[in-house]
């Protein structure tokens, strides 16, 4: 198993977010990878853990070919683009938008006078040429949501073999995943592998288990 700490990584960011890059895939980031960082699994290329300064955005930019997945963490957003425009997400929320060959457009604003956090997750499709399309999801206490990948018989979520899942985990429960995952917990404590793991903390490991110390939230990432 090996651990990620996100605090004794680079804090950098751009436009008006502060944000710690933790999975940089040499796929998209080829002789641009920072130190530390995760190279990822399968076609799940980056994840960033955002703050958005008060009343701050990250400025109207488009995307192609990548799929795009948001989740707030903290505080809330207003999303504007050109797939639903006005759209607000809050704690718990998952934005999830599939750039595809048509692409799209969007600024993610924090509407407040604090601090936000909202996690971006991308991952390549793997169906080049598809058209933009939107989802949106919440996760629940006590739960595991699938917010991406899947079979191709379904249309809950966008299909593919990389599969994305948002776990909230009560103090004193357990949950498990075969094969190799990587997991980043975005609150709360548990013990992995008879290692205490924690907020921040990116797992990059097989067969995981984890036990919650106190009521804790993750991102699961893994391949079908």
């Amino acid at each position: 198993m090996k651990i990620i700490n996100r605090n004794e990584l680079r804090r950098g960011g751009f436009a008006g977010l502060r944000e710690t890059r933790m999975v940089m895939s040499p796929k998209i980031f080829r002789g641009r990878r920072e130190a530390g960082t995760s190279p990822g699994i399968g076609k799940f290329v980056y994840l960033a853990d955002a703050r958005f300064l008060p009343h701050g955005d990250t400025r109207l930019h488009e995307h192609h070919e990548v799929d795009v997945i948001s989740i707030m963490v903290e505080g809330r957003i207003q999303h504007e683009g050109s797939l639903e425009h006005g759209q607000e997400l809050q704690v718990d929320d998952i934005q999830v938008q599939r750039a595809g060959g048509e692409g799209f457009s969007h600024n993610e604003i924090n509407p407040d006078d604090e601090k936000n956090r909202m996690l971006q997750i991308w991952v390549l499709p793997e169906v080049m040429g598809e058209p933009a399309a939107y989802k949106m999801f919440r996760a629940g206490a006590g739960k595991r949501t699938r917010v991406y990948g899947g079979p191709a018989d379904q249309d809950e979520t966008f299909p593919a073999r990389t599969v994305v899942d948002v776990a909230h985990v009560d103090a004193g429960k357990s949950i498990k995943q075969p094969g190799r995952c990587l997991v980043y917990i975005t609150a709360g404590t548990g013990k992995s592998e008879q290692k205490t793991v924690r907020e921040g903390h990116l797992v990059d490991t097989r067969d995981f288990s984890f036990k919650a110390i106190a009521d804790s939230k993750l991102v699961l990432v893994y391949e079908l």
